[in-house]
Parts: C-alpha cells; sequence; structure tokens
C-alpha cells in the first residue's frame, strides 16, 4: 500500500543533445526507457500506486504511461510548473494520501535493489527517513605527500579512498513529507541535512547490489 514517487522532471542537461527532444527517464536502456524498467521492477516487488513528478516535456511520459492500467497499476502525475528540485515536488501530492513511508527515487537510476528489503529496514528502525547510500571508491592518481610543518613525513602512491554516496533512492515517512511546502525548489540533500541539523535520526542503506546513474555520454 506504500505510495511510490519517481521524479522526472529534469532536463537531462548532462546527456544534451540526445535529451533535446526526449526527457532522460524515456530514453531507452536494452529496449525498455529508464523509467519503464523502474516501474516494472517496482511492480514485481508488490508495489502498485505511484506517483510521477513531471516538468521537462512532461506531456511525454504522461501519453507514455497513462494511468497505468494496462499494467495493473495506478499512476498520477504531479505537474511541476517550475522546476522544484528532487524533493520540492513532495509538497504536490495530496492531502489525504495514506500515511505510510513513501518510496522515492530518482527517475534516471537502473539498480537491483531489493525495494521491499528497503521498505522493511525502515519499518524496523526508528528514523524520519532512509536514505539509499553507495560505496565509491576514488584512486588519487598521484603520491600523497603528508607535510608537518613543513617536513615531509610520508608519501602514499596512488592511494584509494573510500566514500559513501547518495544513491537517490529514499523512503520517508508521511511526516516528513508534510515539511515540504511544495512552492519553492528543493532538493533531497538539502531536505535531509535540514533535519539532521534538527535533531532528526535519518538512516543509512547501503547498497550492494547493481547501481548505476544514466548521467552522462560515454
Amino acid at each position: 500500500d506504500n505510495l511510490v514517487l519517481l521524479m522526472a522532471g529534469g532536463f537531462g542537461a548532462r546527456l544534451h543533445p540526445v535529451t533535446e527532444n526526449i526527457p532522460k527517464p524515456l530514453l531507452k536502456v536494452g529496449n525498455k526507457p529508464i523509467l519503464e524498467t523502474i516501474v516494472l521492477q517496482f511492480i514485481d516487488s508488490g508495489f502498485n500506486n505511484f506517483y510521477i513528478s513531471t516538468h521537462y516535456k512532461s506531456e511525454m511520459i504522461r501519453d507514455y504511461f497513462g494511468n497505468g492500467n494496462t499494467n495493473g497499476i495506478t499512476i498520477n502525475y504531479l505537474n511541476e510548473k517550475v522546476p522544484l528540485g528532487t524533493a520540492g515536488s513532495l509538497g504536490l501530492l495530496p492531502k489525504n494520501i495514506p500515511d505510510l513511508p513513501i518510496i522515492v527515487m530518482n527517475g534516471d537510476l537502473l539498480t537491483k535493489v531489493d525495494f521491499k528489503n528497503l521498505l522493511d529496514f525502515h519499518n524496523t528502525n526508528v528514523g524520519l527517513a532512509t536514505m539509499c547510500v553507495r560505496e565509491y571508491d576514488f584512486k588519487v592518481p598521484y603520491g600523497v605527500v603528508k607535510i608537518n610543518n613543513g617536513v615531509i613525513e610520508s608519501i602514499t602512491e596512488k592511494p584509494v579512498r573510500s566514500f559513501f554516496v547518495n544513491a537517490g533512492i529514499y523512503v520517508l515517512d508521511h511526516q516528513l513529507i508534510r515539511k515540504v511546502d511544495g512552492l519553492s525548489y528543493l532538493d533531497m540533500p538539502s531536505l535531509i541535512e535540514d533535519q539532521i541539523k534538527k535533531g532528526e535520526c535519518i538512516n543509512a542503506f547501503p547498497v550492494h547490489e547493481y547501481w548505476i546513474d544514466i548521467g552522462h555520454i560515454v
């Protein structure tokens, strides 16, 4: 019964000129648009109530997916009259949506994350939100020099640094969604960071499965 909100309103500027005539979520990877692959994956996990937030060439996305009846699901749309960022459109959700956690996902990701497992994790761990994170390794292409008061202490040749990065998939409690007015631009990292500063608990869900952000032309 939990809602799924897919963010598909971006301009896809990093993929120009490919996205000049089509929104990025409708670009095909294999034989299906990215967004269709995401929707089908959620359906396979048992979800059936979707919202899609649109702005750039929104009519193309609406024409492609319709109301979801052909797949036995319900799809509603949130139309961003101006770009609202990756969190701003949360405020456009109807006030009468079920008081349940919502899964929010960027519409330009391909992943094998188990969404049911993610939701179970959020429900088990007390927190206002859960953010999926992905381990990212960065290899420094040079020898890193450690200096203390102008004196070299050590040289580490081409070290690898590991970080956790935002994977663009979230589970949000209903009370957090009510804090978004839907009138101003707001990105999800800013929303999450603001809650952390207020002392709210935000949990991290490490993604070990396949994950890729369709963001650049190779």
